[in-house]
């Protein structure tokens, strides 16, 4: 196609023009699954609403054809035929030039078009499967963010909302799927022509196809609404699980929107081959087996949970996401953060008995990490590229985005927050809406100043730190932004302060709007010398309902402390006084004593978020302290040993009948934790275990969820002289096709202390054995031992890696995962210079935070050399005995 000097007015626009908007579109597509080819073509009905003589959408990746393409006023029955079809893939658009311009109203743009079954997991792509012992090729979609015009030519922005009509020409044997049910069926020999039913109004991103053997399980809603899990062929009975969850979770939704399900049905497919967890396609949820599938044999409570969390995640979307759309994606937050706070919701409804929403805090604390670094962004992320788009599915758009609705329905109450969103999704229904839109309602229906609250939250990058100290009678509070840096921001937020003061009785709110204030409570005070009665203490973010964290002065701290060794704080707050403390003491604002001294006050510990984050901090600790302290290492890997013992040794290696599933999930962190930090009495019982497991895969004595214990532990004793453990683990890998017991594997291989084996590990991940999607499970558990060999490997392998990887935004786990843990400034300059002549705008965040996080690291390790009393305290916490069984 010859390109004319008319595209260039078009050229690197973040948005196309409006000259025309799609209503509806006529497709049809015949997919070749041998070949990996398909051919397809579209007639799009448009409102032409300018003066034009061009029609501009997207297109990528296929082969247009010229002669094809013609534009038609139902007036009229001339076709017209564009002079110039020029596809300008740097910014993939289709550039239409008619000789004369359009005439104005509604018409039908004709496009056939050719393309290729990629294996980029993007668009319309191939997965493999085995049946009957042969390998065979699914054909799939997943187009989100901007990949449906890989598969064919569209206005693909999530505004140009459109109905849609598929014809599909698949074999006959094969079962095909689309957002809505057949219509009609036509047999022609060894192929069938599919229609389905028109679609409602929607977005490109949420079209998909399904064409493959599978295998399904059903069930139906309280309105009659058919609900399917679809797997591969034999794997059905691992469906039933996440066909329950979806049935009650859309009648819950149902309820809680005041909206029913808009759709006549809902599918569920487990993928094997895909990038994201889930994907939220109108009435056609697209999986990874991972997250969909769960086996009452192999699958641990974790994967449980997993499953559930996600299948209420992707339906919440159906409501939040698919009925009412995002305008641009500076608004995916309001798809992401909503489905993942409103799936918690979902979770805590069916199973209360998990208590997710202090497990929630997790989800709270990976957005306060990332959201500390200076190369964070905005809630509300400017997007000047669609190449920009795959970094902002990041921790921001979806933990921080559900932490400050979280906030902001703590501040608003419940009833009242349940009400605006049923308003909300009432008002915008089957259109867009931005984040303005929702404050509008939320204002309205709450009489509060949400829109100037609000704003302060999603317009600018960054949270605050409160400081809060006594000082004559008052409580003096300051806010600054706080950085993993150690650095002051100069943001400023309006902070929802909430406090209790000696008991959850005696609570206090306020907004905090300016930079300091002084709270008069002189009650809590001794009258004689005005200092806190020792039985009083005062807990800022009750609950930690807020996004943001509190630095306490040393009386204030010490209060905390005892409040916590007397068990008289919630697991919500002492989950709250633990975190804040570690990331205070990454950013250099208080020592690593203090940390390790308030860790000491958890010795009763037995709640599960609290736990798991303690085994979380524990690791930073022990790969901080490696190069900052490698003198006291033993001693501080003792002393955390200790700390979590008491717990493991409670909970013992086998299930009891009558324990809940935290317990389940607490042993299984537990024992993996004890194995990395070196405890021996722990390896050895898990190397055991392994090996009758390695010897009779139905024995109870390696339940699922403590494998990953007892992998971990095995990788311990592996070395280049002795791979026994290594070859063992790998025949386990290639013996099982549970996707969940293949994660657990790949994600303990590269934790051998010999760096040789991890290179093995690294090397094992880019073979043919290991599914594209599941490489980055073996990039989490490198050992400190391994980093070296994994950066040299990255680098030497980085154009393979591109290449493969480069397209989606799997490619930045490779990143992160390898670079952050580094502690110094020289690899920080080494990374730096790697990446200057190889960064693109999809990587580009990515490297930059990754680099940050190793400066981060690099100055809390000359923080902890200087800490003069640091091994006096380190000895005495690792002779200390914590527990009377000890």
């Amino acid at each position: 196609m010859a390109e004319g000097q008319c595209i260039e007015r078009f050229k690197s626009q973040p948005r196309l023009p409006g000259f025309a908007i799609p209503r509806r579109y006529d497709l049809f597509l015949r997919p070749d699954l041998s070949s990996c080819r398909f051919a397809g073509s579209a007639q799009i009905a448009v409102d032409v609403v300018d003066d034009t003589r061009f029609l501009i959408l997207n297109a990528a990746d296929l082969d247009i054809d010229g002669g094809s393409v013609w534009f038609r006023n139902p007036s009229s029955s001339k076709e017209v035929r564009p002079s110039e079809v020029v596809l300008v893939e740097d910014d993939e658009i289709l550039v239409l030039r008619f000789d004369e311009f359009l005439p104005r109203g509604s018409g039908v743009l004709g496009i056939g078009f050719r393309g290729t079954l990629n294996d980029k997991m993007k668009g319309f792509y191939r997965s493999v499967y085995e049946h009957n012992g042969e390998k065979k090729n699914m054909a799939v979609t997943q187009f989100e963010p901007v990949d449906a015009r890989r598969c064919f030519p569209c206005w693909d922005e999530p505004a140009f909302k459109a109905t849609f009509k598929m014809t599909l020409e698949v074999p006959c044997d094969t079962i095909a799927l689309s957002n809505m049910p057949v219509m009609e069926e036509k047999l022609d020999g060894l192929v069938k022509t599919l229609s389905f039913q028109e679609s409602p109004i929607m977005s490109t991103y949420l079209v998909a196809l399904v064409i493959g053997l599978f295998d399904y399980v059903e069930a139906s809603t309280s309105d009659g609404i058919k609900v399917r899990v679809y797997c591969q062929v034999g794997k059905s009975s691992q469906g039933k699980f996440a066909l329950d969850v979806a049935v009650k979770t859309l009648d819950l939704y149902k309820k809680y929107f005041a909206v029913p399900y808009s759709l006549p049905k809902l599918d569920m497919v487990a993928i094997p081959d895909f990038a994201a967890g889930a994907m939220e396609n109108y009435g056609l949820v697209t999986y990874r087996e991972i997250a969909l599938l769960f086996d009452d044999r192999h699958s641990a409570a974790s994967n449980r949970q997993r499953v559930a969390v996600v299948v209420a995640h992707e339906l919440a979307h159906q409501w939040f996401g698919n009925l009412v759309t995002m305008e641009w994606w500076t608004h995916l937050w309001l798809n992401e953060g909503f489905a993942t706070w409103v799936s918690y919701l979902a979770a805590d409804s069916l199973f209360p008995e998990w208590k997710v929403w202090t497990q929630f805090l997790d989800e709270t604390t990976m957005g306060l990490r990332l959201d500390a670094l200076a190369e964070s962004h905005p809630i509300e992320v400017d997007i000047n590229h669609a190449s920009e788009i795959d970094e902002i599915f990041d921790a921001i758009s979806y933990k921080k985005g559900a932490s400050v609705i979280r906030m902001l329905q703590s501040y608003l109450g419940a009833e009242c927050f349940q009400r605006s969103l049923a308003s909300y999704i009432k008002k915008f229904a089957c259109s867009n809406a931005k984040t303005e839109d929702l404050w509008a309602v939320l204002e309205e229906e709450s009489g509060e100043p949400v829109k100037m609250l609000m704003n302060s939250w999603t317009k600018q990058k960054g949270y605050p730190v409160v400081y809060a100290k006594v000082n004559n009678g008052n409580l003096q509070l300051e806010q600054t932004q706080f950085l993993s840096s150690g650095c002051e921001g100069n943001g400023q937020w309006i902070v929802p302060i909430t406090l209790c003061c000696g008991s959850y009785a005696s609570q206090k709110k306020f907004l905090l709007k300016t930079k300091s204030e002084k709270l008069d409570v002189p009650e809590l005070f001794n009258p004689e010398n005005q200092k806190i009665s020792g039985s009083v203490w005062i807990k800022f973010n009750v609950d930690q309902t807020g996004f943001y964290r509190v630095k306490y002065d040393d009386e204030l701290a010490a209060g905390l402390r005892h409040a916590i060794e007397a068990n008289q704080l919630s697991p919500t707050d002492r989950f709250g006084v633990l975190d804040d403390s570690f990331a205070l003491c990454m950013a250099c604002k208080q020592t690593l004593s203090s940390l390790l001294s308030l860790m000491a006050a958890f010795s009763e510990e037995d709640e599960y978020t609290v736990l798991s984050q303690m085994i979380t901090i524990s690791y930073k600790v022990i790969s901080t302290a490696a190069d900052a302290t490698p003198e006291l290492l033993a001693d501080i890997k003792q002393f955390l040993i200790n700390l979590l013992w008491h717990s493991a040794e409670k909970l013992g290696w086998d299930p009891k009948s009558n324990e809940g599933h935290l317990d389940a999930m607490l042993r299984g962190e537990l024992l993996t934790s004890l194995a990395e930090l070196g405890h021996d009495i722990t390896t050895k019982e898990a190397v055991r275990r392994f090996y009758a497991f390695l010897d009779d895969r139905n024995t109870s004595l390696l339940p699922p969820d403590i494998r990953k214990a007892a992998y971990v532990a095995v990788m311990q004793t592996v070395n280049s002289s002795n791979k026994l453990g290594y070859e063992s683990l790998l025949r386990v890998y290639r013996e099982t096709d549970l996707s969940q017991e293949k994660g657990r594997i790949l994600s303990a291989l590269a934790s051998s202390p010999d760096p040789a084996v991890v290179l093995d590990a690294l090397n094992f991940l880019l073979s043919s054995e290991v599914r594209n999607q599941d490489a980055v499970h073996g990039l989490a558990g490198i050992s400190k031992e391994g980093r070296d060999v994994a950066w040299v490997w990255l680098k030497e392998n980085w154009d393979h890696i591109s290449k493969t990887w480069g397209s989606g935004f799997l490619i930045t786990r490779f990143i992160s995962s390898i670079v952050s843990p580094f502690n110094s400034d020289e690899k920080a300059n080494e990374i730096e210079e790697f990446f200057a002549s190889r960064t693109k705008p999809s990587i580009a965040r990515t490297v930059k935070q990754s680099i940050e996080r190793v400066r981060n690291n690099a100055k809390w390790v000359k923080s902890i050399e200087s800490e003069q009393s640091l091994g006096d305290i380190v000895k005495e916490l690792a002779d200390k005995k914590l527990h009377p069984s000890f």
